[in-house]
């Protein structure tokens, strides 16, 4: 059997795909299984344990009809049988339909009447759950799995030189990931949680567990927020892992990962690391598992700066 998946978003809602890909294999062990996605968040396929290809298509650009029927006629090359797709979009179901593909699996809702097999999409559902929920036409109805990722040995290995280097390998550290994924950014006029309120949040660990040491994760467009951290609070450390294996591996050896809504929250939850995650205007509920490891501290007003770092802080030391 041929697959394959169209998962518009960044790497976060791509890692939430993930549990639905796995049991999907673990069904069809035979199965080739490709995935459609932005160009953005193809590296998130460096950890995924069942994915065979990746193809990449900006679904949000303004894409020409030539753009499309370049698409239509790579897909239809590759004969897949079974088509999934997790967007709600017309102009996608008319893309699926065009490609010939027999059996096309997706939401109730816009371009519905493309598909094969709908279901309903429930706005208030954990996204991997939703996800999961669609492989039901496939004869696969058992509960959604953890998320999980497969990290790479060389990058394994990368987190442990690094982890010596900065001198956390045998303490333990708190892992702060302060900046926004683009996906994040999207979703909120206010995703990043201001500088001065992680000052206070980073000086008050520091002087209650001054042994513990602190490590901020710098992504590519993170440099001025690390920076300001830097200049007042002088003893923390910074990694900058420039893959998504070696995120993972450094994420998976904290003692306590606080993020906001973003890839780095997802690579947190699929490691099993305890996490305290920022959330502005995003239902908690959509994107975090229920668990007693993974803390979600809402904003009431849904702006992320109004959450007082006094509340972070009792939710660290209080759980």
């Amino acid at each position: 059997m041929r697959v394959v998946a169209l998962v518009p978003g960044g790497i976060g809602n791509q890692i939430l795909m993930f549990p639905a890909l796995d049991e999907l294999k673990r069904y069809y062990p035979n199965a080739q299984i490709d995935v459609v996605v932005e160009p953005r968040s193809k590296a998130a396929y460096r950890v995924s344990k069942s994915v065979n290809e990746v193809l990449t298509f900006d679904f949000k650009d303004r894409n020409s009809l030539a753009d499309w029927g370049n698409l239509v006629g790579i897909i239809r090359d590759r004969e897949y049988d079974v088509a999934i797709t997790v967007g709600q979009s017309w102009l996608v179901g008319l893309f699926l339909w065009l490609t010939g593909i027999p059996t096309r699996i997706g939401y109730q809702g816009k371009g519905a009447v493309f598909l094969t097999n709908t279901l309903p999409f429930q706005s208030s559902q954990y996204l991997a759950v939703g996800y999961h929920n669609l492989l039901q036409p496939l004869n696969i109805q058992t509960p959604c799995p953890e998320l999980s990722l497969n990290v790479p040995k060389p990058d394994i290995e990368w987190a442990q030189q690094e982890q010596k280097r900065l001198g956390v390998n045998e303490t333990g550290y708190i892992l702060i990931y302060a900046g926004s994924s683009l996906s994040a950014s999207a979703k909120s006029r206010n995703p990043i949680y201001p500088v001065e309120n992680w000052q206070q949040i980073i000086q008050e660990c520091q002087r209650k567990q001054p042994d513990l040491p602190i490590v901020i994760f710098k992504g590519p467009e993170d440099e001025q927020i690390v920076r300001s951290l830097l200049d007042s609070c002088p003893d923390i450390k910074v990694t900058s892992p420039d893959n998504i294996g070696k995120l993972a591996a450094i994420v998976t050896g904290a003692s306590l990962m606080l993020a906001t809504d973003s890839a780095p929250l997802q690579l947190s939850v699929a490691v099993q690391t305890y996490t305290i995650a920022l959330f502005g205007s995003t239902d908690p509920a959509q994107v975090l598992p229920k668990s007693e490891k993974f803390l979600a501290i809402k904003s009431p007003t849904d702006k992320m700066g109004d959450i007082s770092p006094k509340v972070v802080l009792e939710k660290i030391w209080n759980g």
